[in-house]
């Protein structure tokens, strides 16, 4: 059983730096894929970032790809969102999801995951 725990979210400026983390349970995390979502008011759950279990190949979203690193530290069993440039349109509750599976289908949806954090806010100001 993993218990995923999202932090490091916070009020910054367009073109601000904001580092996420992701801690799971002790001696579960090479067991899971790992990603990020997020979800801005009114609007659906939309995927953000992605590390596949045992090769540690990451994907990410069209929005993001450029700006945004997804990456890990087995011995902490953290997972980090790093993102760069961040605009308004970032902004949103950014959630942490955890799988068994690796990424090799179903992992744009929510319905991929079945663990989950509960999230940390990011707000970008204009």
């Amino acid at each position: 059983q993993v218990q995923p725990v999202e932090s490091g979210g916070g009020l910054v400026q367009a073109g601000d730096s904001l580092r996420l983390s992701c801690t799971t349970s002790r001696g579960t995390f090479s067991r899971y894929s790992m990603a990020w979502f997020r979800q801005a008011p009114g609007k659906e759950r939309e995927f953000v970032g992605a590390i596949n279990r045992g090769d540690g190949r990451t994907y990410y979203s069209d929005s993001v790809k450029g700006r945004f690193t997804v990456s890990r530290d087995s011995a902490k069993e953290a997972v980090y969102l790093q993102m760069n440039s961040l605009k308004s349109e970032d902004t949103g509750v950014y959630m942490c999801a955890a799988r068994v599976s690796p990424l090799y289908s179903n992992l744009y949806s929510p319905s991929g995951y079945l663990y989950w954090g509960q999230g940390t806010q990011v707000t970008v100001s204009s």
